[in-house]
């Protein structure tokens, strides 16, 4: 299994940027998948997750409204599009997978058994 992140970098707040996770190694279309970040110093913070049909989707409270998580399974790619972003938005953001197939995504990363390596979002004036 790989899952690959990519599209972090330093934004200004109310700026946008739009991460993606390339998956191989698994039938990407059967799994739930989520966005987890890890701020320095705090826990995991689960962000979003999508299910593997890419029809449920669900938000943290924190990035309701700003966030939109989208799939394509086709080309085994995640996205999370984030709008008006503020310094409490930087941290390490990682995709992970639903440990079993066929599952709506979960909030508990404990549920998670596949993580990237993570991409880098800073926001910062």
């Amino acid at each position: 299994v790989q899952l690959v992140e990519s599209g972090g970098g330093l934004v200004q707040p109310g700026g946008s940027l739009r991460l993606s996770c390339a998956a191989a190694g698994f039938p990407f279309r059967f799994y739930a998948m989520s966005w987890v970040r890890q701020a320095p110093g705090k826990e995991h913070e689960w962000v979003s997750g999508i299910n593997h049909a890419g029809t449920t989707t669900d938000y943290a409270n924190s990035v309701k409204g700003r966030f939109t998580i989208s799939r394509d399974n086709a080309r085994h790619t995640l996205s999370l599009q984030m709008n008006n972003l503020q310094p409490e938005d930087s941290a390490v953001y990682y995709c992970a997978r639903f440990y079993t197939s066929y599952r709506p995504p979960s909030r508990s990363l404990d549920e998670y058994n596949e993580w990237g390596q993570g991409t880098q979002v800073t926001v910062s004036s």
